[in-house]
């Protein structure tokens, strides 16, 4: 029987997931309905490939930045393309089945999600280049928290330079608090504070009004309750090494001495008495009506519903100002605040830079774009707006700001500067089969009585098992 799109692109992603979930790709995996060879920018003659996650007119945005970078380096030819897609695990299947289908980019822009992923079998390491270069490369260092970096670290080797990044802080209707008679809360309030805050959010305002909106996914679901409770539904550990970047570009930095060759994660950890206690706090919210239950998604899909103040509060990045402001939002309507303290404060962040393929037709040529794009110059021509927020500290400032942002947009990388801790979202190779297995159970273990949550985290810590057990 002859096989009709629908079957190939079914097929195609099912081939695809296994590779995410199992870490292999296999050599014959079809190829991406639309994502031929000749759809890969610069296939076919000697120009530098580079996909990035998004739409043919983020694709166009990066032109000026390609031509600032052909002044100073003419002979380097480079192509961009976006690949259009609902999530970074989504993205990450469509780039694997073009792998897969020989049809490799030479340098993908990628986030802390898949930044495991590729090092294991993608990305090359810059470790030679970043010593090679190291005169050049102080002054960024020097501008950039050592946990972002960290983050981009595998067993002992450093794989992209962090150009942008966001934790899950706190975002407030500042209209509804003032019908609550609230203000912002301290910097050093707890998840009891927050509940309480709920309460009075939810007396305060209508029956369609949500104190409480939470996304099912790694990035500020219930991975941020679990940081701040001093837990994870994976047990951290940290790669020796990296001593070797830590000694010297961070070696008056009072955090050096706690900085490794990156995190790993490789054990399931959802039968921990805090990641229940976690979840039961949660579930205490759902069934208070003081929250909902999680929803999928990523956060952007609740900036219209936010900027309409039905939501109260939750969680986000500095990627949402801008989206804020375009939804007609004004700066004193909304305020942003660090996460709540529980056994500790430990925020979560994810962040992202350029990897290059081992398949690059020219490393030295995509090297040379990498740590030019890393420039001040180049980040300010990529972070113009404030769409998300620089890795470079001295870029978090006023005149970024400036009649769009939060009162207090300072936390967002305070959260850095004041929790030292702060760390990556829980993203090991199998990222994607991990996030599947939380989006599961999630919902159910929030959703029922104390017998169904406890069942929901015996699910959990089995579909755990099997997704890290294809390593």
């Amino acid at each position: 029987m002859a096989l009709t799109q629908g079957d190939a692109l079914a097929i195609t992603r099912r081939a695809a997931l296994g590779a995410l979930g199992a870490g292999v790709v296999g050599a014959t995996v079809a190829s991406w309905p639309r994502l031929t060879g000749t759809d890969i920018p610069g296939r076919g003659d000697n120009s530098l490939s580079i996909v990035i996650q998004g739409t043919k007119a983020d694709a166009s945005a990066r032109q000026k930045l390609v031509a600032d970078f052909n002044k100073v380096h003419p002979d380097i030819r480079i192509k961009v393309q976006a690949i259009q897609s609902v999530d970074w695990k989504d993205f990450f299947v469509k780039l694997l089945t073009m792998v897969a289908a020989g049809q490799s980019p030479d340098l993908v822009y990628v986030a802390t999600e898949g930044t495991q992923l590729f090092a294991e079998r993608l990305a090359e390491p810059l470790d030679s280049y970043v010593q090679r270069d190291a005169a050049e490369l102080k002054e960024y260092f020097e501008d950039v928290h050592p946990s972002l970096v960290e983050a981009m670290m595998y067993k002992g080797s450093l794989y992209q330079l962090p150009m942008d990044w966001n934790a899950a802080n706190m975002y407030f209707n500042t209209s509804a608090l003032a019908k609550a008679g609230l203000q912002m809360p301290a910097d050093d309030w707890t998840h009891l504070d927050f509940r309480t805050m709920l309460s009075s959010l939810k007396q305060a305002n209508g029956s369609d009004f949500t104190p409480y909106y939470w996304t099912n996914r790694l990035f500020g679901g219930v991975v941020p309750w679990l940081y701040i409770n001093d837990t994870s539904v994976l047990k951290e550990t940290k790669a020796p090494g990296g001593r070797w970047l830590w000694d010297s570009f961070y070696q008056n930095d009072p955090s050096s001495k706690m900085r490794t060759g990156g995190a790993l994660w490789e054990a399931p950890n959802a039968l921990d008495p805090r990641v229940e206690e976690s979840f039961d706090f949660l579930r205490g919210l759902v069934k208070d009506g003081l929250g909902v239950r999680p929803e999928e998604g990523g956060g952007n899909t609740l900036v219209g519903l936010f900027a309409s103040g039905r939501i109260g509060t939750t969680p986000a990045g500095g990627y949402w100002v801008e989206g804020l402001h375009e939804a007609g939002m004004t700066q004193d309507q909304y305020d942003v605040a660090f996460f709540p303290k529980w056994r500790t404060q430990r925020h979560q962040f994810g962040t992202a830079g350029y990897a290059i393929m081992k398949t690059a037709k020219d490393k030295d040529a995509a090297w040379e774009f990498v740590k030019w794009a890393a420039s001040k110059p180049a980040m300010e021509t990529q972070f113009a707006l404030p769409t998300t927020t620089p890795t470079r500290r001295s870029m978090v400032n006023e005149a970024l700001y400036a009649g769009k942002g939060p009162k207090h947009w300072k936390v967002f990388y305070d959260t850095l500067d004041k929790f030292p801790s702060t760390g990556p979202i829980p993203a090991p190779p199998q990222q994607a089969a991990v996030e599947t297995a939380l989006i599961k159970n999630v919902s159910l273990a929030v959703s029922g009585d104390q017998a169904q949550l406890k069942s929901a985290l015996q699910s959990l810590q089995r579909d755990l098992e099997q997704a890290l057990g294809g390593k």
